[in-house]
């Protein structure tokens, strides 16, 4: 294995690890905390130490040292977790997590809190500034049998079985050192099993081949002879066997697989180390424990091919229904009652390889929670940070795009949402604001909500700021969405001065860009005084789009289901002439601006007002317009091409499909739509001046 593919390793077990700690921080927060809560967060920090080590992460190293010795001192109960104390390791995890991802890039310096956070646990442990995070280093004699004679008085002792798994040289373990800390406790002997060892030829450098026997003496303290393995749970087969001073001893001819085999846990893995338990060891809480989950990392290319495989896979089905369906067969005839099998068994394929892709959003709401705090404290605020619907799934790659447009709406929510503490007393409110995060599948939609209970948006303001920036004329007649989504104009802010998190006008233009890339939406509502929610709507996937398919001049184009409102087919009264060549549709007391998707691609341009022309109604930029077609075909699941990689952008088409009959069709960006229809008029306009004049 390959280095790079050692540090990809480390930060994809880095990422389980944090994970793990965030969560068991929660509930320490929630009190809902037992004894191995505290383990298990000592043991993901315990883990990213050890391996940080491995590659010389340094910085990483010293701050997670220092981190642990506070965390041992609370599950030793000899520091209490009060409200400072929970402050101060609630960010150390978030600290801790920045310095793991400022690990990856080379040269990345250290975040700004780490040396006060690290004078603030110094303060909590009692241990002195200076203190190294690196262990003593070991010299390995390498001979197949070792005793260290240590003068203790033998009470009892334990015969010992230790088998590594591989995972444990890749997490910066090392087998002398769990034997070192054994010798702490007692006479040791030491015997290294060298039989499994495979010749040259059949010799798998990946693999562990190397156990060892160990028999411990000088000690009766069965919990600390355990606690010497506990940081490698998971990593290796473990078989503890304590021996009575009254029972006759023999050490273990052989070491059966048998008796060693536990179910390997995934890498790393948080739960109890596989151990022969006596019947008399009182059971662990179970409070925090879970059950064992295995899972299998795979990279994302292969699963990019394997979706497009599938994706030509349904494209090939409709091929051949079209084949046939043009060839008379009758429809109860048997091969096509087996193509509608294959067609089942198509789509069943392709949504179990779409689930490969999707993931809990719990991972980026975890990282979502520390942002919020990092706001807090930033501007001084005392704010709540609520997830729900930390289990709805998402792709993959929506999952990793989302991750800045949400900072941006967090950070203003504490920032411009949440009040200070005395307005919010003053307001009859309590003093820590409330950020809300949740997320939820809805009419075949991801839905996510970033919701505060501050101040609320103020119309008036929002208004006075656009003219004031030139974005809209003070004689302008907006709704209150419109006034709304003036947030998202380029340059808009209503920050009285810039901060660190706000004032310069750049963020939430951002935000919506990042949005709709996505084939999302975002919708804003608020109330004065009791805060505001900002809604975003995203498709389950990108990788499949459920569209209409219609008919624009010679070309066959799709328009997306989640953008259309509704399709009329108008009377000749119901389209006017405004300017020439601009038309309005009149839908139930309402004019919409009519958009002829043949005149902006070109193509052959009939008369808007011709009784066989269709409009589908679509909101565009949080704006309704009638989109003009020659017919409507059919409505259906097409698979999404990327042109980008295959052509190059092109303004107006989001992407192209493959449909039935082999034919290319574009995938239109109706969000674009609006904007290409508005150059095009001032375009036309700008010629008939030049005209006149």
């Amino acid at each position: 294995m390959s280095m790079d593919s050692l540090r990809e390793t480390f930060f994809a077990e880095c990422e389980d690890l944090i994970e793990s700690l965030t969560e068991n921080l929660e509930l320490v927060a929630s009190h809902e905390w037992d004894t191995e809560t505290i383990n298990a967060i000592f043991r993901a920090v315990h883990s990213i130490k050890g391996a940080a080590g491995a590659f010389g992460f340094n910085d990483l190293v010293d701050f997670a040292h220092h981190y642990e010795t506070t965390l041992d001192l609370i599950r030793s109960d000899k520091l209490d977790i009060s409200g400072d104390v929970l402050r101060v390791i609630v960010r150390s995890a978030d600290n801790l997590a920045e310095l793991v991802d400022g690990s990856r890039i080379e040269g990345t310096p250290v975040p700004e809190a780490t040396h006060g956070l690290i004078d603030e646990l110094v303060q909590l442990s009692g241990a002195t500034p200076d203190e190294g995070a690196v262990e003593e280093e070991f010299v390995f004699t390498p001979v197949a049998a070792l005793s260290i004679d240590i003068d203790a008085d033998p009470i009892e002792r334990f015969e010992i079985a230790l088998m590594p798994h591989a995972s444990l040289y890749l997490s910066g373990n090392d087998p002398l050192r769990l034997i070192s800390g054994l010798e702490k406790l007692g006479k040791i002997h030491v015997e290294c099993v060298t039989e499994d060892v495979p010749d040259l030829d059949t010799f798998n450098f990946d693999e562990s081949h190397l156990s060892w026997r160990l028999t411990l003496e000088g000690t009766n303290d069965e919990d600390a002879v355990r606690e010497i393995f506990q940081f490698v749970e998971g990593h290796c087969d473990i078989q503890i066997d304590p021996i009575f001073a009254d029972k006759p001893a023999e050490m273990h001819a052989e070491i059966p697989a048998a008796d060693l085999a536990e179910p390997e846990p995934s890498i790393p893995d948080d739960k109890p180390v596989a151990v022969s338990q006596p019947a008399q060891r009182p059971p662990k809480p179970s409070g925090a424990t879970q059950a064992v989950q295995s899972t299998l990392r795979v990279d994302p290319e292969r699963v990019d091919r394997l979706i497009n495989s599938v994706g030509e896979l349904i494209i090939n089905h409709a091929v051949i229904d079209r084949n046939l369906k043009e060839s008379g067969l009758v429809s109860n005839s048997e091969i096509t009652t087996a193509l509608d099998d294959y067609g089942t068994l198509a789509r069943e394929i392709q949504e179990g390889v779409m689930a490969i892709r999707a993931q809990p959003v719990k991972s980026l709401f975890q990282r979502m929670g520390r942002v919020v705090r990092e706001a807090g404290e930033a501007t001084g605020k005392s704010v709540s940070f609520i997830t729900e619907g930390e289990t709805t799934e998402i792709d993959k790659t929506m999952l990793e795009r989302l991750a800045d447009p949400l900072t941006h709406m967090l950070r203003n929510a504490v920032d411009h949402g949440i009040e200070d503490p005395a307005r919010r007393e003053d307001a009859g409110k309590a003093v820590e604001g409330i950020v809300r995060l949740s997320a939820a599948h809805r009419s075949g939609h991801v839905v996510i909500e970033i919701t505060d209970d501050g101040a609320g948006l103020n119309r008036e303001k929002l208004f006075d700021k656009a003219v004031e920036k030139g974005i809209v004329t003070a004689d302008a007649k907006l709704s209150e969405p419109e006034i709304y989504n003036l947030l998202f104009a380029p340059g808009f802010s209503t920050a009285e001065s810039v901060t660190n998190l706000s004032g310069r006008g750049v963020g939430m233009d951002v935000v919506k860009t990042a949005i709709t890339s996505l084939g999302g939406k975002v919708a804003i509502t608020s109330s004065p005084g009791n805060g505001s929610t900002f809604t975003i709507s995203l498709p389950l996937t990108l990788a499949v789009l459920d569209g209409m398919i219609v008919e624009v001049g010679a070309e066959t184009m799709v328009l997306p289901l989640s953008s259309i409102v509704e399709t009329i087919r108008p009377a000749a009264s119901d389209i006017q002439e405004v300017t020439p060549g601009e038309w309005v549709l009149s839908v139930r007391g309402t004019f919409v601006p009519v958009v002829n998707l043949n005149a902006l691609m070109g193509l052959d341009q009939p008369n808007d007002t011709d009784s066989n022309r269709v409009f589908v109604l679509i909101d565009a930029n949080d704006a309704t317009i009638a989109v003009s077609v020659d017919a409507i075909q059919d409505q259906r699941q097409v698979v999404i091409k990327s042109l980008k990689g295959n052509y190059g952008a092109i303004t107006g088409i989001a992407a192209a499909t493959i449909l039935g009959d082999g034919n290319i069709a574009l995938i239109v960006d109706t969000e674009a739509l609006s904007g290409l229809a508005a150059s095009r008029r001032f375009s036309q306009s700008h010629e008939h001046l030049e005209l006149q004049f």
